[in-house]
């Protein structure tokens, strides 16, 4: 798909680092970015990615956007998939990973489409991938940086769930909640089951990978604050995500890995 020139939307932030060179050879790879109401951020990703990583494909999956997101994304050169209305996070990413998996894709790197996760870590992530050995890598702002202030409550809940999900997994966990990772075609395979959670697929997804036998890391990343209001977790929704995740961490614990 050939890429329009850049349109004059609102500039994504910078994380003053320039990307490391990509080391992955001979293996397909694509970027995958779920979306919800990101028209004036998408299309500035998507062509900075492109201008990193001219090798690896972009997929935008827009999860019932009302603003142009997909339209925007489609405009950038993105390849985009769409919901007739809004599924969920985790519905978006597992659209992408059943995606991936079709289009014979080897590697996986998943980000947010709010610029909180810089498009420099693509390469942070996926060389340490390649060299690590691991299936699944995570992009921790607690073993890097995070370039902004996260809220006192939703810090405690991240750090709960870190050390509630490194006791079961046995390995210390920083950044349960991290959004930003690169998986192999294993892990992409596991992820397609119904099981995966249509909207917060965080701690007990990795206890799933672990009871799985999949190897499972940590490398530090960088993240920057996100544009005000966008966050998933505003409102009420975090009084149902902390409930929602202890039940699924304790029913997942609970069976075992002779469950999956």
């Amino acid at each position: 798909m050939a890429q329009a020139p850049a349109p004059d939307t609102a500039p994504l932030p910078s994380s003053d680092a320039a990307a490391p060179r990509l080391r992955l050879v001979g293996k397909r790879t694509v970027i995958l970015i779920p979306c919800l109401d990101e028209a004036p951020r998408i299309a500035g990703l998507v062509h900075r990615l492109h201008e990193l990583y001219p090798e690896l494909d972009v997929l935008v999956v827009d999860d019932g956007s009302s603003d142009g997101t997909a339209d925007e994304a489609d405009a950038a050169g993105a390849d985009v998939l769409r919901h007739p209305y809004n599924l969920g996070y985790g519905a978006a990413l597992q659209t992408g990973y059943k995606y991936a998996l079709e289009q014979g894709y080897e590697r996986l790197v998943q980000m947010d489409g709010d610029g909180q996760h810089p498009p420099e870590e693509v390469s942070t992530l996926l060389n340490a991938l390649e060299e690590s050995g691991a299936n699944l890598l995570i992009g921790s702002r607690f073993l890097g940086t995070a370039a902004y202030r996260i809220p006192r409550l939703r810090l405690v809940g991240i750090r709960l769930f870190g050390r509630l999900t490194g006791w079961l997994v046995h390995r210390r966990v920083t950044d349960p909640t991290s959004g930003l990772q690169a998986m192999d075609r294993e892990v992409l395979h596991f992820y397609q089951q119904d099981f995966y959670p249509w909207d917060y697929p965080d701690a007990d997804m990795l206890l799933r990978v672990h009871y799985a036998g999949f190897r499972c890391e940590e490398v530090p990343v960088t993240m920057l604050g996100g544009p005000p209001g966008k966050s998933m977790h505003r409102g009420m929704r975090p009084l149902y995500y902390v409930y929602k995740l202890f039940l699924s961490l304790a029913l997942t614990a609970l069976s075992g890995p002779e469950d999956l």
